[in-house]
C-alpha cells in the first residue's frame, strides 16, 4: 500500500467532474489496490473521507471512516465505507450548519450548510449495490465527498464566509 499525494485547492483536478466506474473496473486488482491506497492515505492524514479526485484520479470513488479521529474528536463513529458511483438524494429540505475541513484545503475550517438526512445509492468495493439512509455527521461526510466527485469544495457551499478560519484560530476561538 502507498500514501498518495493529495491535491490542494488551486489544482484544476479538484474542479473536474469525475467519471463513473464500470462493474468490470471495480473487480480489477489495480482498482482494489487503489482503494486500499485511498484508505491508507485518508487514515495517514486523519481524514474522515477522501474522494479519488483528491488523489488525482478522475473516478467516482469515495472512502470514509470516523474512528477516534483527532480532527473530529466529538463526532460519532462511521464505519469504513467505500462508495463507488454514489448518488445522493436529500430526504427533506431540512439543513444543518456545522464545521467542515478538508485534506485539500489544509489548515482551514468553515461552517457549511448540509442536508440533515440523505439517501445514498452506490456500489461497494465488491460491486454490490448499496441503498441506505444516513443523517447527521455521517450524511455531512458523504455530501462533502460527493461534492468532490462533482468538482466542488466545501468553500463553494459556505453561506457565510465570516466563519472561515485557520485551524489554530478555530481551536482558540470557535471550538465548543
Amino acid at each position: 500500500m502507498s500514501i498518495l499525494k493529495v491535491a490542494r485547492l488551486g489544482n484544476p483536478v479538484l474542479r473536474k467532474v469525475t467519471e463513473d466506474v464500470s462493474l468490470d473496473q471495480i473487480s480489477s486488482a489495480g482498482l482494489q489496490r487503489f482503494i486500499e491506497d485511498m484508505i491508507e492515505t485518508m487514515r495517514e492524514y486523519d481524514g474522515v473521507g477522501l474522494a479519488a479526485v483528491q488523489v488525482h484520479e478522475s473516478k467516482q470513488i469515495a472512502v470514509l471512516e470516523v474512528a477516534d479521529n483527532p480532527r473530529y474528536p466529538q463526532k460519532p463513529r462511521v464505519p469504513l465505507s467505500v462508495l463507488i458511483n454514489p448518488e445522493i438524494t436529500p430526504l427533506s429540505q431540512e439543513m444543518e450548519e456545522d464545521w467542515e475541513g478538508c485534506l485539500s484545503i489544509p489548515e482551514l475550517r468553515g461552517k457549511v450548510p448540509r442536508y440533515k438526512t440523505v439517501r445514498v445509492q452506490a456500489r461497494d468495493r465488491g460491486g454490490k449495490e448499496l441503498n441506505f439512509t444516513v443523517s447527521g455527521f455521517h450524511a455531512r461526510v458523504i455530501q462533502h465527498e460527493s461534492d468532490h466527485l462533482n468538482g466542488k469544495v466545501f468553500l463553494d457551499r459556505m453561506a457565510d464566509l465570516s466563519t472561515l478560519t485557520y485551524l489554530q484560530e478555530f481551536g482558540r476561538y470557535w471550538m465548543e
